[in-house]
Formats: C-alpha cells, structure tokens, sequence
C-alpha cells in the first residue's frame, strides 16, 4: 500500500516560517542521539513519481534496473548508477523539515544509521532488507530545490566544511543484489573500504 502525496509546499504561515536558522539548526543537531554504526532500520521509502507526486509504499523491490520501482532516477538520460538511491538519515531529515512532510527532499530511503564518511566510505556495502546496496563516491549535495524548500541556512547547515563529512544532505547507494524491502527493514553493514 502506497500514499501520493503532492509536491507543492506547505501553507505557510504569517508569523512563523518553516525554515529554520543556521544557529537554531547547529544547535538541534548537537543534541541530537548518535546514530547507530553497524545496524539500523529503513524509516520511509519514497518514489519520486513523473508527475511530482511521491508514493510512500511500505514496502518494494530495489532492482538493478530501477532503484525503487517507479521513481525518476531511471527515466534519466542515461541514470547515472552513481546516484541510484537517494538515502538520508531520518533524524536530521525531521530536523531541517521543521514539520514539512520528509517526501519534500526527494530522497528514497530515510534510514536510522550513521551514514558519514568515516562509518560508511564510498564501497562499504550494507544488506538493506533482502537487498544488498554499495556507497558510492557520488557527493549528494543541497541544490536550488532545497534551497527553496528548506531557506538559505539549511543549505549552509548541510554544506558547511566543518559538517560535511557527516554527510547530512545524505549518500546515494547503487543497487547490489536486488531485493525486497520494507519499511522497518533491518539495515546492517556487510563491509567498509
């Protein structure tokens, strides 16, 4: 069972606004829990539908050929195998939404896992379900659209030198073996380079 809900963003308000300043978002993350190294969860999956819509199954198949089935990274002209699974951790996602939906980001997988340089270097692979995924050397960096989404400072937040080994804009993953996930799917690391 899937949900699709629309792209556009949410009503805002008059006296209060969805974006979040810089210090206000340094400050949220350092209190934020560590995330676990070696074995997490699958928190949403998302596909990024032609239209702009985005479907919420609970559960798919991560293929070689697709990514997730019917999201928009295999109607590219060639999809780069780089950028195949769009993943980002779920509590700093939250964080910089400030009560958006997290299906404003446009990424696949939210995951409960640290998923920083230092935990997982291009070439670690992970069992994500039943499937088998790779990080890849692909920066997964704010553009415009998050940028418009989420304010100027949450782009900052996500690109600051200092952070940015923690990767908080997220990793991409390249599809391994295929297989069958779910939301709440066990994530575990297989190996590190």
């Amino acid at each position: 069972m899937s949900e699709t809900r629309p792209l556009s963003p949410p009503p805002q308000s008059t006296t209060t606004t969805p974006h979040l300043a810089l210090e206000e978002l340094q400050a949220r993350l350092r209190v934020l829990p560590a995330p676990p190294k070696d074995s997490g969860r699958v928190a949403l999956i998302v596909a990024r539908c032609k239209d702009g819509t985005r479907e919420t199954p609970g559960r798919t198949i991560l293929s070689l050929e697709e990514g997730v089935p019917g999201d928009r990274w295999n109607r590219g002209t060639p999809p780069h195998p780089d950028e195949q699974l769009a993943v980002m951790r779920r509590d700093v996602a939250e964080m910089i939404a400030n009560g958006q939906p997290l299906t404003t980001f446009g990424d696949n997988l939210f995951v409960e896992l640290d998923i920083s340089v230092g935990n997982l270097p291009p070439g670690s692979r992970l069992r994500v379900g039943d499937a088998v995924v790779e990080t890849t050397p692909m920066p997964h960096n704010g553009c415009a659209k998050f940028k418009s989404r989420f304010g100027q400072d949450a782009l900052g937040f996500v690109n600051a030198r200092a952070t940015r080994d923690q990767n908080l804009r997220g990793i991409y993953w390249k599809v391994i073996e295929p297989g069958e996930v779910s939301v709440g799917a066990a994530i575990q690391v297989l190996s590190r380079t």
